[in-house]
């Protein structure tokens, strides 16, 4: 749990501070964001895999900010911080998907365990989620095998990083449904692999040369102007 780095989205700097050196001395890579601009800033830059979210900040809000994150699909865990020792504020924020809450004055160890705790139940949904995604599904000449993380073209295999091979199920799963670069990042590092949007392009585009290679078809893998990718399958074969 050591290499996991936490955002800590807070306009208390000496607070933030604070935070972030006890956490690093506990083994944890962080960040500090006094706002939801220079929050986005560093998510784009490194992959992050918790945020310390405030409540009460200036600009967008901390309750607004877990909202907008959770109605974008953007899974990340959150523990949210507030100095306001009031029912409703706890409630909104499990409400708009926080994973948890801890009431100012915080005390450094306890905020280590929630996140602890946070990480250990987040880290057993994705993993979960991920294996419970379509065991066989096929489309055209390739059979993507779900258990034996394999992909065969009229038989015969086809070589897939295991990012790459991460990528296409999520696709897959999601078939027909376009997904923004930020969701395809976040549902990636639910699979213990770290990709940022800069690169997944990139990693699009491999994957693009191993199963779009026919100019005679239209590909699977569909960009959406303006959103990002899309799965289309013709056949829409899905076996279990």
């Amino acid at each position: 749990m050591n290499n996991k780095r936490i955002l800590i989205v807070d306009d208390d700097e000496l607070l933030s501070n604070v935070l972030s050196d006890y956490l690093q001395d506990q083994g944890f890579k962080t960040l500090v964001a006094p706002n939801a601009t220079e929050m986005l800033k560093h998510r784009e830059r490194f992959q992050c895999d918790l945020l310390v979210l405030d409540v009460v900040m200036q600009g967008e809000d901390g309750l607004a900010i877990c909202q907008r994150l959770r109605a974008d699909g953007d899974k990340i865990p959150i523990v949210m911080l507030s100095g306001r020792d009031q029912a409703i504020d706890k409630i909104l924020g499990l409400e708009f998907g926080a994973d948890d809450y801890v009431t100012k004055p915080v005390e450094p160890r306890e905020l280590l365990a929630r996140i602890k705790a946070v990480l250990r139940r987040t880290s057993e949904r994705s993993l979960q989620a991920y294996e419970s995604k379509p065991i066989l599904y096929t489309f055209g000449e390739f059979v993507l095998d779900g258990q034996s993380q394999s992909l065969t073209r009229n038989g015969q295999p086809v070589s897939l990083s295991s990012g790459e091979f991460a990528l296409l199920m999520i696709l897959i799963s999601n078939e027909g449904k376009p997904l923004t670069r930020n969701q395809l990042v976040h549902q990636l590092k639910g699979s213990d692999h770290s990709y940022d949007q800069r690169n997944m392009d990139m990693l699009i585009s491999r994957l693009r040369k191993s199963i779009d290679d026919d100019a005679s078809k239209l590909p699977y893998i569909r960009t959406v102007r303006g959103v990002g990718y899309v799965f289309i399958n013709p056949d829409t074969s899905l076996l279990f």
